[in-house]
C-alpha cells in the first residue's frame, strides 16, 4: 500500500503570515481620551518635593546646577548623601534635568528654585513641566478659596451677670473682652480654677 505524501495540500492554501508580530507595540497613537491627572495628587506630590528639596538643597544644588546629562543628575544625587531621598529623586532625574535647563528656571533665590523645580516635576511626565506648575497653582488657589471660619464666638459667663454668647469676642452687656493672650489667661480666675482641677 502506498504511503501518503508528507506534503498535504497545496502551498497556496497555507495561511498567510502576518507582517506584524502580535507582541510588537503599535506605532499608532492610542485612541481615546488623554490620560487625566488628578490635580490634588499633583499638588500633594509638589508639596512633598518642596519639603524634600528644602531638606537637601544645599547638598545637591552646587553639583546639580552644572549637570548636563541624565548621568550627571544621578551621580549628583548619589554623591550628595541624602539617604532615602536619593531613590525618590532618581525616578524623576530626567525631569529634574529638563527643568533646571529651562530658560525660565530661577537663577538666584533658593525658595523660588525649589518651588519651581518641585511644581514642575510633580506631574511625573504625564503632563509637561509647565502644565504641572499650572495645575499646582490652580489647585492651591482652589484650596485658598474654600470655605473657612470667618468668625467664632464663645458661650460666656461674665462678672457683670451676663450669661450667653459673646459678641466680637466680648461681653455684649459690659464689653469686657475675652483674653486670648496666655499671660492674661494665666491671671484669669477661670483658667486658674481649670488648671487646679486638672
Amino acid at each position: 500500500m502506498p504511503k501518503p505524501s508528507a506534503q498535504i495540500g497545496n502551498k497556496g492554501n497555507g495561511l498567510k503570515k502576518s507582517k506584524d508580530a502580535l507582541d510588537t507595540p503599535s506605532e499608532k497613537t492610542p485612541r481615546g481620551p488623554k490620560r487625566k491627572v488628578r490635580a490634588s495628587e499633583v499638588r500633594g506630590r509638589a508639596d512633598n518635593y518642596r519639603y524634600i528639596f528644602n531638606q537637601v538643597w544645599e547638598r545637591i544644588w552646587p553639583r546639580l546646577r552644572n549637570a548636563e546629562k541624565y548621568d550627571d543628575v544621578i551621580q549628583c544625587l548619589r554623591n550628595a548623601d541624602i539617604g532615602s531621598y536619593t531613590l525618590e529623586l532618581e525616578i524623576v532625574a530626567n525631569l529634574i534635568l529638563a527643568v533646571i535647563r529651562d530658560p525660565k528656571f530661577p537663577k538666584r533665590k533658593r525658595e523660588a528654585q525649589i518651588n519651581f523645580l518641585a511644581d514642575s516635576i510633580a506631574g511625573l511626565g504625564s503632563v509637561t513641566p509647565r502644565s504641572s506648575r499650572d495645575i499646582c497653582e490652580r489647585e492651591r488657589a482652589r484650596i485658598n478659596r474654600q470655605h473657612h471660619i470667618l468668625e467664632y464666638e464663645f458661650w460666656i459667663k461674665c462678672s457683670c451677670g451676663y450669661k450667653g454668647r459673646s459678641q466680637k469676642h466680648a461681653c455684649p452687656k459690659c464689653e469686657a473682652e475675652i483674653p486670648f493672650r496666655l499671660d492674661a489667661m494665666d491671671a484669669s480666675p477661670i483658667f486658674q480654677s481649670l488648671t487646679r482641677g486638672a
